[in-house]
């Protein structure tokens, strides 16, 4: 017996010490300075920069909006075509970058599933655009692109009249073992498995005691280990957050000159302030007209692992520990679908849950509230709605992992963090409080400021456009350097 209480207290801290100690790699890579805060202090105005061999954000440099010097053709695989707003982020990346590309001008040819069963395309979006081409196939059992099927299918397109320029996979849209035979391919990737060892230890904290204990820890390692190995086998990767951009170097192991860093974009024509829209739309909730009233947003699947549960939680705390001013003072618009809804509506009549809205919708929503709230338990990427906020001129609340405070919330000026717990959440909402609408407004400013510089579609449609030209051009004896970058005057 004592023998089987021992080997049980073993496995215990065994498991807890795993944690313990990728909870500190995970911290190092959270905390470590990034390259973006300076990006270009170290290079000479006077000498062009290589851009295949630059580490920072392509978002910080300045490309022109003139018309592009060369027409592309671009393929791009991508599992699945968003309709219209019912989108996760990698469909909505997907949809922005490529609706822009094509309005440059370039010929688009995109790889992708039917919406059903069945190969049936008539529900399919519909564009104006002559030079935006679907190549579409039903999906594997998994729900997957048939590689055979859509191999088949570039290998036609790509003989006819003129080969791709440049091959773009949204994350493993072209699985490894088809990408490899294509040098001119680039990879965007919204989440690595490196990332989710963070996401893991926390599901694992957060667990209830009498939630079994779930194998996640062991086979994120496992798929660490297997992306490392296959990685190598896409030419370039694009990192959509500087975070991911320093895990592929330093633990991937991917060559500089092949890992590049573009942040993700949204729409700044339609993300933008607009008090006047903001206030009708509080009233029109019922939401009291008041100085002293604050407004708290979040957006968003409301399920598990988006930290409904830790947000649910510190709001009933606060709700019956503060006293009756509090709740006269403070509201919680949730925009979204999903089971943690219901339990929202439980707190009362200071939480308005709307369900999921349209992008013009969720445009207005975001100037209704004071500041936008993401506790988040997923360390994968970056978050659309974060920088949805930020354009419209608000502060963002946000779990501390290293995506975002490494692209995102860089400081205090614009924003708070927090760790996933229920008592740092409080402990954030109630700094919030405490700083008032007035201090809210001036966050707001700086962290639209900085959106306008990084997060913007034209931003991010204008980086990968570059990128798409440098490596057309490396595959073909053209003229024109478009990997080389002569940062502007000062």
């Amino acid at each position: 017996m004592e023998k089987d209480q021992s080997s049980s207290s073993a496995t215990v801290f065994s498991f807890r010490s795993f944690c313990y100690i990728l909870f500190a790699v995970s911290s190092y890579y959270s905390t470590s300075s990034s390259p973006s805060s300076f990006p270009l202090s170290i290079y000479d105005q006077n000498t062009p920069i290589d851009l295949l061999t630059y580490t920072s954000a392509w978002n910080h440099l300045s490309f022109s909006s003139d018309p592009p010097p060369k027409l592309l053709k671009i393929a791009l695989f991508v599992k699945k075509w968003p309709q219209r707003n019912l989108a996760g982020g990698l469909e909505r990346h997907a949809l922005t970058l490529h609706l822009a590309l094509a309005k440059r001008g370039h010929e688009l040819h995109i790889f992708t599933t039917t919406t059903n069963s069945s190969s049936n395309a008539t529900s399919f979006p519909e564009y104006p655009q002559t030079n935006l081409n679907f190549h579409l196939s039903k999906p594997s059992a998994g729900g997957y692109l048939d590689q055979a099927l859509v191999w088949n299918q570039f290998q036609i397109q790509n003989s006819t009249v003129k080969p791709f320029d440049v091959v773009h996979t949204e994350s493993v849209g072209l699985l490894h073992y088809r990408a490899r035979m294509v040098s001119n391919l680039a990879v965007s990737w919204h989440g690595i498995a490196y990332e989710t060892i963070h996401s893991d230890i926390i599901q694992e904290m957060v667990r209830s005691a009498n939630e079994s204990r779930s194998p996640a820890l062991t086979e994120s390692a496992i798929k660490v280990v297997n992306e490392v190995k296959f990685f190598p086998r896409y030419s370039h990767h694009v990192a959509t957050s500087d975070h991911c951009g320093d895990v592929l170097r330093r633990i991937y192991m991917i060559p500089d000159g092949r890992v590049h860093v573009i942040l993700n974009g949204v729409d700044e024509q339609v993300f933008k302030p607009n008090p006047t829209e903001g206030k009708a739309f509080r009233h029109k909730v019922g939401i009291p007209e008041s100085e002293t009233t604050l407004v708290f947003g979040m957006a968003g699947r409301l399920v598990k692992d988006k930290g409904h549960p830790i947000m649910f939680e510190a709001l009933a705390q606060m709700f019956a520990e503060q006293d009756g001013a509090f709740r006269e003072r403070v509201y919680v618009i949730v925009a979204g679908d999903g089971p943690w809804g219901a339990r929202y509506r439980e707190l009362g009549s200071n939480l308005v849950v709307l369900g999921p809205l349209i992008q013009s919708q969720l445009a207005v929503f975001y100037n209704a509230i004071d500041v936008f709230v993401n506790p988040t338990l997923r360390a994968q990427g970056l978050d659309h709605t974060l920088l949805e906020a930020t354009l419209s001129g608000k502060p963002v609340m946000a779990t501390r992992f290293a995506s975002i405070t490494g692209s995102v919330i860089v400081g205090p000026e614009m924003g708070y963090t927090f760790s996933p717990t229920v008592s740092s959440l409080k402990d954030a909402l109630l700094n919030v409080i405490g700083d008032g609408r007035k201090n809210l407004e001036k966050k707001g400013e700086v962290a639209r400021q900085r959106a306008l510089k990084l997060f913007t579609a034209t931003k991010m449609t204008a980086a990968y456009e570059r990128l798409f030209l440098c490596i057309s051009n490396s595959t073909s004896s053209e003229g024109g350097d478009y990997c080389r970058y002569k940062p502007p005057p000062q």
